[in-house]
């Protein structure tokens, strides 16, 4: 998601901001024009969600999913009403139930955080914390040189939420972190990854200056990596973080450079090695990458569009999906997802449920108009992702 007044060849994605005082159960009057279409595209997809611009809603996008324990999956992403779909127009939190794994979905929007920022809360990350507890981030963005991931906590399955806290205080500035982009590692550890784009120090630019952020309290407390080196000057932006097999961190990142780009820790996130260039090739869009719980593979769906024609090649279509069996070095049994040549799909969020795995990532029509204003949620066979 860009911001408008910035729009240019680079096109960086502005995150996010959330936080509202707030608990779920309230019902919107401005419902989204919502389908349940439990549509079978292939023997391993299955589109059971369309989330789709109405009136009063010019966009829904960048959401995330948390398994609850009664069995239900909650589907939380950024409603925009008013009247623009700009990065930075007016948004709330707002979500959808699942009681059946995905299969189908409740068709009234819950509001779960309200604005409170002074321009919008957006890009949701939820996570299962090891205590039990469930953490919601988001950015709260109140002007485009002012924009700070915050957590909540919920002890009750997201009914009700603790006051926010900021995950980053020893900067100020404009920072993007995506949904679904908070992890925890094995020893407890929480992290996030964030690119700094506007500060007080700063003119904006596209291209970003990238820290992790961790925790060690739960999120009461947060301390800054060093900063990620850069030493070819690429246009770093939108970074992404994952847990390896041997304890290492990887560090994705998009980028200008046609592919996605890589940095590693040693040290839990404090340090980063110098950036480098990966095998998934990509326009200038960003990845997800995670673990799959079941084999400790590396599953990643991004757009992986190479051509020699430069305005193919900037385009975020098709999607696909592919797996690592050697921690991101080399990716095979590359699917596609979605091939519409019009098509607009970024910003995924990845949930495993049973042997299946959740999608949720923008999926507009570019010459409509609507690229980051559809949000649909597939279900996609794990099997057939390995076959």
């Amino acid at each position: 998601m860009v911001k408008d007044k910035f729009n240019g060849a680079i096109g960086i994605m502005v995150i996010t901001a959330l936080i509202a005082y707030g608990c779920g159960g309230n019902e919107v009057k401005d419902q989204t024009a919502m389908e349940n279409i439990n549509e079978k595209v292939d023997d391993g997809i299955q589109r059971n969600l369309v989330l789709n611009p109405g009136d009063n809603n010019p966009r829904n996008s960048e959401g995330d999913f948390i398994q609850l324990n009664d069995g239900r999956i909650l589907f939380v992403y950024s409603h925009y009403y008013g009247e623009s779909s700009s990065d930075h127009a007016t948004a709330y939190l707002a979500g959808r139930y699942s009681s059946d794994k995905g299969e189908s979905w409740t068709e009234a929007d819950v509001e779960i955080l309200p604005n409170e920022g002074g321009m919008n809360v957006m890009s949701v990350s939820l996570l299962r914390l090891q205590n039990g507890d469930i953490a919601m981030f988001y950015l709260r963005k109140n002007d485009t040189d002012d924009c700070i991931p915050m957590m909540r906590i919920s002890k009750d399955e997201t009914e009700s939420w603790s006051e926010p806290i900021p995950c980053i205080t020893d900067k100020e500035g404009y920072f993007v972190l995506n949904n679904d982009r908070v992890i925890q590692l094995e020893d407890g550890r929480l992290m996030l990854s964030v690119a700094r784009h506007a500060g007080p120090d700063m003119e904006w630019s596209g291209k970003g200056d990238i820290f992790s952020y961790y925790s060690d309290d739960n999120g009461q407390t947060w301390q800054s990596s060093e900063e990620v080196p850069n030493p070819e000057d690429i246009v770093l932006q939108e970074p992404g973080v994952v847990e390896l097999e041997d304890g290492s961190i990887l560090m994705f990142i998009r980028s200008n450079a046609g592919v996605q780009c890589y940095s590693y820790s040693q040290d839990r996130g404090e340090t980063w090695s110098e950036v480098e260039k990966s095998t998934l090739v990509s326009p200038v869009s960003p990845a997800t990458i995670e673990r799959i719980p079941s084999s400790g593979d590396l599953l990643a769906v991004w757009n992986n569009n190479l051509s020699d024609d430069p305005e193919i090649s900037k385009l975020r279509t098709p999607l696909n999906a592919a797996i690592s069996k050697d921690q991101g070095k080399t990716w095979e049994m590359t699917k596609t997802l979605e091939d519409d040549p019009d098509g607009w799909y970024c910003y995924i969020a990845m949930d495993f449920v049973g042997e299946d795995v959740l999608l949720g990532y923008c999926a507009g029509n570019r010459p409509a108009g609507t690229g980051l204003s559809v949000t649909k949620v597939s279900k996609v066979d794990m099997d057939w992702l390995y076959e």
